[in-house]
């Protein structure tokens, strides 16, 4: 076996019959034309490009380029290449080399003679059985010479050959040369770089199909990646959207064998060509920093390829956005912390889903049932979180879309009254439910949903926004079971958007799901760092372990820009002073408290405000609570635990706290009772 010299940087071997055994071509040596031209040995079986059928070699012939038909479905096929170097196409293009067998036919590099020996390449797609068919194609295909995108390769010319043995007639499509590989020879890459190409496959295909016309034939081997882009080649064999006719081609593997080339076909062939770039096998050996991209991934080839055509992506702009967002998972270093992430379809939360974790503790605390003061770490009911998770945006296309953003921020009864006034829509009936959430009517909420998603086709690319309040529903019912089955659903129709999976993350940390819940916390806060109630989350899971200091770690990270900072700062001392189940907060956490609490900007700046009280008193019950088993061993000097510190010294700190909080008391019962406190928790006297 030799090498092949088909083209540089083919790893094939040339077998007995002079053909390669990667790229299928005989090597340069052999083509038509070449000084050691010998006899040209036909290889012993070919599979057919348009239906994978095995095509058997021509048995014998004199012919010197011998042709057959695929005996399945008729397509004919030349065992060497029609034209040899040398031959002058169109008498303007002369050919040097045979570069590859398309889907059509060979494809070869020439000279542009009329411009300066300029390289092109030829690749013939029109062969008819006469001349005026031929040049009656030609004309038809025209138009290929007006589609003009940098992620295209440029069409420039036509030309008709008449072959000198046969007399036949083949149209040749002239096309740019681009220098590079084809990304089927790049090997292992990585995820970024597949999102990347992906994010500029789809460009090419939306200027396509805004045209109206269908690509067909999309994989890897039809992209070659120039030094600065990548394009489609290839795009001869185009039809139209309208009318694409019977004859188109196409790749096994890469075309879904449905009733015919759609929209929806050639995007399911960039979900397997994403696939075949980024296999199983380099998903499994992905690195850390881009673990988080690769389910995402797996989720957006998996709608892109869904069984059901219907709940395929519907434009190539649509799975384009998916993509953005999926690279933004790999690469959450290249966004800016601090900068909100914007999304086309949902709104940022105002809402913080924390359970009041964030708030400095209310006088009910002390005042309230007795297990007021437990400590808590932060989980909201689902209800609650059913109408703090953000809120789709309104469907652009729907009647009432410039009404209802219009809106703003209204109560919900007013918002509902405001709502009979409009003619019934799908946003509108949308509206409708999140209004009867707040209010907890959720029977009409579910009716609402219901008649949303009433004349909603297949295909529409709405459906997930039904799924979505399905799900919201499910939680305002605090079912999280049922609520985590909508939302993954949503997440799969939506792979690049956060918000699924903050609320996907949700229900798997209430079912109990703490690696899923995990990973999903994980991967909103990688992407956007505004999304605190991520790092609640994430803190939420470290403190049902034990780990303190890693929860706090994550609310620290909450940048200062955030409209939930604050919040998060007052979490943390909450999370350093409180008992965690049986275990104590250790004298560093009850320091650090303290002096969090003192940088805190609390009641306008007033040092001694009702706030600041509330949370010292706080942390001198934690105190209290650790001396009181382990002394004060530790505890730092000051105006929280006293100086020098001693138990008797929180004990006259604490009271002091308690009868602080009576003047806070809007009622004598909640005075009385934090009064008691303060006698309760007071030293004994030496006399």
């Amino acid at each position: 076996m030799t090498a092949c010299e088909r083209t540089p940087g083919c790893s094939g071997n040339v077998d007995e019959f002079g053909y390669c055994d990667r790229c299928g071509l005989p090597p340069l040596s052999v083509l038509p034309g070449s000084s050691t031209r010998g006899p040209m040995m036909p290889p012993p079986s070919r599979r057919c490009h348009s239906c994978g059928a095995d095509v058997p070699p021509e048995a014998s012939g004199e012919h010197p380029r011998p042709a057959r038909f695929c005996g399945h479905c008729g397509t004919r096929y030349t065992w060497v290449p029609d034209l040899a170097p040398g031959d002058l196409v169109g008498e303007q293009y002369k050919v040097e080399y045979c570069l590859a067998q398309g889907g059509l036919g060979w494809v070869y590099l020439a000279e542009d003679t009329h411009l300066d020996n300029d390289e092109v390449v030829l690749k013939g797609v029109i062969d008819q059985s006469n001349a005026a068919s031929v040049r009656t194609a030609v004309s038809e295909r025209r138009f290929l010479t007006t589609l003009h995108h940098h992620n295209l390769v440029r069409i420039r010319d036509f030309a008709i050959h008449t072959d000198p043995f046969t007399g036949r007639q083949t149209g040749y499509i002239v096309m740019e040369y681009l220098r590079g590989p084809a990304l089927s020879e790049l090997g292992a890459l990585p995820l970024d770089a597949v999102l990347g190409y992906g994010q500029e496959i789809l460009a090419a295909l939306d200027y396509v199909h805004g045209r109206g016309l269908l690509y067909t034939d999309m994989k890897p081997s039809n992209v070659i990646r120039t030094a600065d882009r990548c394009k489609l080649i290839d795009i001869g064999s185009v039809v139209s959207a309208a009318d694409p006719g019977t004859e188109f081609v196409r790749t096994p593997g890469f075309y879904d064998n449905g009733d015919g080339p759609t929209v929806r076909s050639d995007l399911y062939a960039v979900g397997v060509t994403l696939a075949d770039l980024f296999p199983a096998a380099g998903a499994a050996a992905v690195g850390d920093a881009h673990r988080f991209g690769v389910e995402p991934f797996r989720r957006l080839v998996g709608r892109a390829t869904h069984e059901d055509r219907a709940r395929r992506f519907g434009s190539a702009a649509e799975m384009a956005a998916q993509v953005a967002g999926v690279l933004r998972d790999v690469l959450p270093d290249r966004v800016r912390l601090g900068r909100p992430e914007t999304s086309e379809l949902f709104t940022q939360s105002a809402d913080l889903l924390d359970d009041g974790l964030g708030a400095v503790p209310p006088l009910r605390t002390w005042t309230g049932p007795a297990d007021a003061e437990r400590f808590r770490p932060g989980q909201p009911d689902g209800p609650a979180v059913a109408v703090g998770l953000p809120t789709p945006r309104t469907a652009a296309g729907d009647a009432n879309a410039v009404v209802l953003d219009s809106l703003g921020a209204v109560e919900p009864a007013e918002l509902l009254e405001k709502l009979t006034k409009l003619t019934t829509s799908m946003e509108v009936e949308l509206v409708r439910c999140r209004a009867l959430l707040r209010l907890g009517r959720l029977d009409e909420a579910d009716a609402a949903v219901v008649r949303a998603g009433a004349d909603l086709a297949p295909e529409s690319p709405h459906r997930w926004r039904i799924m979505w309040h399905h799900g919201l529903l499910a939680l305002a019912r605090d079912d999280p079971a049922v609520a985590a089955a909508r939302f993954d659903d949503v997440y799969a129709d939506l792979p690049g958007e956060c918000p699924p999976r903050l609320a996907r993350a949700y229900c798997a940390e209430r079912t109990g799901d703490t690696d899923v819940a995990d990973d999903l916390y994980r991967s909103v806060w990688r992407r956007d760092r505004l999304q605190a109630s991520a790092a609640f989350g994430l803190a939420r899971l470290r403190l049902a372990t034990g780990a303190r200091d890693a929860a706090v770690a994550f609310l620290d990270a909450v940048p200062r820009v955030s409209s939930h900072y604050d919040a998060s700062r007052i979490a943390a001392v909450r999370i350093l002073a409180g008992r965690l189940g049986a275990e104590l907060p250790q004298a560093d956490h009850l320091n650090r408290a303290a002096t969090r609490t003192a940088a805190l900007r609390l009641d306008g700046g007033d040092r001694n405000g009702p706030a600041r009280q509330r949370l010292i008193t706080v942390i001198r019950q934690g105190a209290l609570d650790r001396v009181r088993e382990h002394g004060p061993v530790g505890l730092s000097r000051g105006a929280v635990f006293g100086s020098p510190s001693s138990e008797r010294a929180i004990r006259v700190h604490l009271e002091a706290s308690f009868r602080s909080l009576a003047t806070q008391a809007t009622t004598a019962n909640d005075h009385g009772v934090l009064i008691d406190r303060a006698n309760e928790v007071r030293p004994w006297s030496r006399r």
